[in-house]
C-alpha cells in the first residue's frame, strides 16, 4: 500500500487571495521539476491566478532554509513550499544536508507566521524519488500543495478568532 493512500481525501478548502512561493533546488531537479509542475497543477486547478503563484530555484537543499526566510520577510506570500531532493551516497553529506534542512524549516514555522510546507524528498536512490513524484509512493508535489491551502485557511481561521 502507498503512503499516499493513507493521506486524507476530499474537497480542499477555497481560500482566496493567498500569494504563494514555491522554492525548489535546482540539484537533482528530474524530481524537483517533477514535484514544482505538480503543485502547480494543483494550484491551477483549484483556482489560484498563475501571478499568486510564484516560482523560485536555489542550488540546493541546506539553501532553501535560507530561500524561504527571504521570502517571508518580503511579507509578500501567505505560504512557502520548499522542494528538494537528498539522495543517501557513501558519506555523512546526506545526515548533515538532511538534518540541516529539518531543523531549518522546523525552525521557520515555528518562529514564524508563514506557513513553510515541507516538501524535501530525502531518499536511498534516485527511483525512490520518482516513486514519489506521481509513482507508487504518492505524488509528494500535490500533497505539498494541498497541505499549503489547508495552512493558509487554517490561519485565516486563527486569525478570525
Amino acid at each position: 500500500m502507498s503512503s499516499s493512500s493513507n493521506a486524507p481525501s476530499g474537497a480542499l478548502p477555497k481560500v482566496t487571495g493567498t500569494r504563494v512561493a514555491i522554492v525548489a533546488t535546482e540539484w537533482n531537479s528530474q524530481v524537483t521539476d517533477r514535484l514544482v509542475a505538480s503543485a502547480l497543477d494543483v494550484f491551477k486547478r483549484e483556482g489560484f491566478p498563475t501571478d499568486d503563484v510564484d516560482v523560485f530555484r536555489v542550488p540546493g537543499a541546506v539553501e532553501l532554509t535560507f530561500a524561504a526566510s527571504q521570502l517571508i520577510e518580503t511579507s509578500l506570500f501567505d505560504v512557502v513550499i520548499v522542494f528538494g531532493c537528498v539522495i543517501r551516497g557513501g558519506t555523512p553529506h546526506f545526515d548533515y544536508v538532511c538534518q540541516s534542512v529539518t531543523q531549518g524549516i522546523t525552525a521557520l514555522n515555528a518562529d514564524c507566521d508563514t506557513p513553510v510546507i515541507f516538501g524535501v524528498l530525502t531518499v536511498d536512490c534516485l527511483q525512490d524519488a520518482l516513486d514519489r513524484t506521481g509513482g507508487p509512493a504518492g505524488d509528494k508535489g500535490r500533497e505539498a500543495a494541498e497541505a499549503a491551502i489547508k495552512m493558509r485557511h487554517f490561519v485565516c481561521k486563527v486569525q478570525d478568532l
